[in-house]
C-alpha cells in the first residue's frame, strides 16, 4: 500500500483530490491535524514519509515543500504554477503523446497543468506537432470558467448573501495580458508568441470552455480544416480526452457540459475560412484535481480511470 500526503488538503483542489482517494484500498493517506498542517516540521516529516505527495499550495509554498524533501524516492505531484515549465519536471498531460506519458512514469517530479492552459495546449500542441500551423503564428484564446477556479475566496464571494451585483454577469480578467498560465501555454504547446488571452469567469460553479479561433491564413500551405480534425482524431481517442463531432447543443456550447467530470472533449467548428477550436472540461476535473489523480494512477501503474469520473 502506497502512502500519499496532500500538502494543502484544505484548499479546493486538495479537498477534491482527497475525496477521490479517501475510499481507495491501495492508498494510505497521511493526515495532519489542523494545528500540525501549519507547522513546517510536521509537513516535512509527512512529505518524507510519503511515497507520493500532492502539493496544493501557492507557488512559493510549493517550492518550500519541495525543498523539504530529502527522501529520493518520494514522488511529487505539484498543482501550482511553480514548476510547470522546468525541463526536469514532467508535464502532467499524458494525452500529448507517448513521450509525455513516459516522462510522467519515470519522473519523481510532476507538474499538473493549469486549468486554462490544459485546453489551449490540448488544442494547439497537435497542430504544431503535425505542421498544420507554424510555430510563429499569432493566436487568440478565450476561456470561460466557473468561479470555483478562483478558490475559496472567490467561491465565498459568489455564495455570499450580500454579494456584489457585478458578479451576476460574466467578468473578463487577466486584462494586462500577464496571466500566470501564459508561460506554460507557450512553452508546452511549442508556439513562439504568447496568444492574446481572454479568460472570463461567470456565475456557475465549475466547468470550462477554451476556444482558439483560426483563419485559414493561419494554416500552413496546403493544410485545411480536415487536417485539423484528422490530427485530433488520431491523438485524442479517449477515454479521458477525446475528439467529438457535432457536440454542440443546438448551436450553443455550454461551458458547464462536463462539470463534475474528469474528461475533456475536443471539437472543431466553423468553415474553411474561419475555424473555431474548442476544448470543454471541468476546471476542477481535467483542469486540476482530476488531472492530478490521473498522474498518480500513471505513477502507480493502475488504470488511469481509477477514482475518476468520465
Amino acid at each position: 500500500m502506497k502512502k500519499v500526503f496532500i500538502d494543502g488538503k484544505a484548499g479546493t483542489t486538495g479537498l477534491r483530490i482527497y475525496e477521490r482517494l479517501e475510499n481507495r484500498n491501495d492508498i494510505e493517506i497521511i493526515s495532519l491535524s489542523e494545528e500540525d498542517r501549519k507547522k513546517p516540521e510536521a509537513r516535512k516529516k509527512a512529505l518524507n514519509e510519503a511515497d507520493v505527495c500532492f502539493l496544493c499550495l501557492p507557488d512559493d509554498a510549493a517550492r518550500e515543500s519541495v525543498s523539504f524533501i530529502e527522501n529520493e524516492n518520494t514522488v511529487v505531484i505539484d498543482t501550482s504554477t511553480a514548476h510547470r515549465t522546468l525541463p526536469d519536471w514532467a508535464y502532467g498531460f499524458a494525452e500529448l503523446g507517448e513521450a509525455a506519458e513516459q516522462k510522467i512514469v519515470s519522473s519523481k517530479r510532476i507538474a499538473v497543468p493549469g486549468c486554462h492552459a490544459s485546453g489551449f495546449i490540448a488544442l494547439v500542441y497537435p497542430l504544431i506537432e503535425a505542421g498544420i500551423i507554424p510555430k510563429d503564428t499569432l493566436l487568440t484564446c478565450h476561456s470561460l470558467t466557473g468561479y470555483s477556479g478562483g478558490g475559496k475566496s472567490m467561491i465565498a464571494d459568489y455564495n455570499s448573501d450580500d454579494r456584489c451585483s457585478l458578479l451576476d454577469a460574466p467578468r473578463q480578467y487577466g486584462i494586462t495580458q500577464s496571466h500566470k498560465h501564459l508561460k506554460e501555454m507557450v512553452a508546452i504547446s511549442g508556439i513562439e508568441n504568447a496568444p492574446v488571452f481572454c479568460p472570463i469567469v461567470a456565475d456557475f460553479y465549475s466547468g470550462m470552455e477554451v476556444t482558439v479561433p483560426l483563419f485559414s491564413q493561419n494554416l500552413c500551405d496546403g493544410k485545411t480544416v480536415e487536417d485539423i480534425k484528422a490530427a485530433y482524431k488520431s491523438k485524442y481517442t479517449g477515454p479521458l480526452v477525446k475528439y467529438v463531432e457535432e457536440s454542440d447543443e443546438k448551436g450553443f456550447l455550454s461551458a458547464g457540459k462536463l462539470s463534475g467530470k474528469d474528461s475533456m472533449e475536443i471539437a472543431v467548428y466553423g468553415n474553411e475560412d474561419r475555424i473555431i477550436l474548442v476544448a470543454r472540461y471541468d476546471n476542477l476535473g481535467k483542469g486540476a484535481s482530476g488531472a492530478a489523480v490521473e498522474c498518480l494512477n500513471i505513477v502507480l501503474g493502475v488504470d488511469k480511470l481509477t477514482s475518476l469520473e468520465i
